[in-house]
């Protein structure tokens, strides 16, 4: 997760993305919290409950593209006040595709995140290794 966070701080931090990293459940699985994982550039809220666009992304298994976090209202976890849009994007293990965790990436911008974008974050989670090739995504908008 490290490398990934690294790498995709590295890309494309100049493309206006604010922050990136993971989430994953905290100890034991059946928590109702998200403890970070690794992350760049900033510190981010930890830990996180399960009603944000992570938890929703974590519950479902599904990747949530969220083109303007103002129409989230109260659902949504604000860590940096800035930020505009944001997708995050499960990573699945297993035949059944059970969650392990999410990666979010955050942005200033509003609408700077598309269904392409959530496609190939998860292409490089199963690159990785976080995440088992060939699971089927879902994309949802919010």
């Amino acid at each position: 997760m490290r490398a990934v966070a690294d790498a995709l701080w590295d890309a494309f931090s100049g493309a206006g993305y604010s922050w990136c990293g993971f989430y994953t459940i905290a100890a034991g699985g059946e928590g109702e919290e998200m403890i970070l994982g690794p992350s760049r550039d900033t510190p981010a809220c930890s830990p996180i409950g399960l009603h944000g666009v992570c938890g929703l992304g974590y519950r479902s298994g599904a990747a949530i593209v969220v083109p303007d976090i103002r129409s989230l209202g109260e659902s949504y976890v604000v860590c940096d006040p800035r930020d505009m849009s944001e997708v995050v994007v499960p990573m699945l293990d297993g035949p059944g595709g059970v969650c392990i965790g999410v990666i979010d990436i955050d942005s200033r911008d509003v609408d700077a995140f598309t269904d392409e974008d959530a496609v190939g974050l998860a292409q490089v989670m199963e690159a990785a290794g976080l995440a088992t090739p060939g699971a089927e995504l879902s994309i949802v908008h919010r």
